[in-house]
């Protein structure tokens, strides 16, 4: 009793109102800040990220990811043509699985459509639109949060019952750190990431004078559907080769495959102001996209107008469909197994 109250009392302290969902249900932002300066907001919607907040040299702090200033906005931005997917936690499964089908110990699950006719993010309703619950608040020297969502058998048409913690950390090296552990009760898939735009000239900018290096020699061959063929195409000297800085590109939805797991991934670099975000992952690939159109339906925060070439986004993941592919590493999770996922964001004022 001792424990349940002293997170009560923590997350009072840190938790203020964001709006009710249709059903009533209330919506809470919280907020953690390191001794740097360093503040990240989220709500538990999704566990979506809705700030982050870097110190730059020169005493200024600048607000470097995309989302929306009121509830209303995240909701509806699920009904846009594209929906963005702001900040948000993405599962059960990242990205797009062919025909919304996979075959797992014999047995055929077909998932949500909605993506023409294939299952992306998770489908209609995935953990970017479940109600995740706050678990533990450390205001300690590097402060974190944990959510936990329990996701259960046959939600979404995924097997088993899933149960999912989540937990962001502030480090004193100003990083974002990202951890994602899981546990089914039945043998499943899972493939979860974060889906924050990032723009290192703040979110009412645009991505023209910054730079992007990944670490990796080959991409997952796509159909036009963006469905992987199961081929890794090659891209030393081609428009994907991004060894070396090159501009960000204005259009890019591919997944890299990452070179080494105990190296970076790839990094973001703004000559504006120096600043620096390098990603670092345990997963298999990242998934690079350059967008957060609203279509002009919705405005962003400080009524942003978001377009195509507003943010970049960093999926750092497993590949996409790969339940389907044998060579694809396995997104299988065992009963008797534990689904460990970190990504970091690192930053750095130069």
């Amino acid at each position: 009793m001792k424990i349940k109250n002293e997170l009560e009392f923590n997350t009072k302290t840190f938790e203020k109102s964001f709006g009710f969902m249709p059903d009533g249900e209330s919506v809470f932002s919280y907020e953690l800040e390191n001794k740097n300066g360093m503040k990240l907001k989220l709500i538990n919607l999704g566990a979506t990220i809705t700030e982050l907040l870097i110190p730059l040299k020169n005493g200024e702090k600048i607000d470097v990811v995309l989302g929306f200033d009121d509830l209303e906005s995240y909701l509806k931005s699920f009904e846009l043509k594209s929906a963005p997917y702001f900040g948000a936690t993405v599962g059960r499964f990242a990205g797009r699985i062919n025909n919304a089908t996979f075959v797992l110990n014999g047995s055929t699950t077909v998932l949500d459509k909605n993506n023409n006719g294939h299952s992306l993010h998770g489908g209609n309703n995935g953990f970017s639109q479940a109600m995740w619950k706050v678990k533990e608040i450390n205001n300690a020297e590097n402060p974190s949060i944990t959510l936990t969502l329990f996701s259960t058998n046959g939600d979404s048409k995924y097997p088993g019952d899933l149960t999912v913690d989540l937990t962001y950390t502030l480090s004193e090296e100003n990083e974002l750190i990202i951890e994602y552990k899981a546990t089914t009760t039945q043998e499943t898939i899972v493939n979860l990431t974060h889906h924050s735009y990032f723009n290192l000239d703040g979110h009412s900018s645009d991505l023209t004078n910054q730079e992007i290096v990944v670490n990796a020699n080959q991409i997952l061959e796509t159909n036009k559907e963006h469905i992987p063929t199961g081929k890794l195409l090659e891209i030393k000297n081609t428009p994907f080769d991004f060894l070396s800085p090159k501009k960000a590109p204005s259009i890019i939805d591919n997944t890299f495959v990452l070179n080494h797991k105990e190296e970076f991934a790839a990094s973001l670099f703004n000559k504006n102001n120096n600043l620096k975000m390098t990603v670092y992952t345990n997963q298999p690939g990242v998934h690079i996209y350059v967008g957060g159109n609203c279509f002009n339906k919705i405005k962003g925060k400080e009524a942003t107008s978001y377009h195509p070439f507003s943010g970049v986004c960093f999926e750092t993941q497993n590949f996409p469909d790969a339940p389907n592919h044998n060579q694809f590493p396995s997104a299988v999770l065992k009963e008797e197994e534990e689904y460990a996922h970190k990504t970091i964001y690192k930053f750095q004022s130069l």
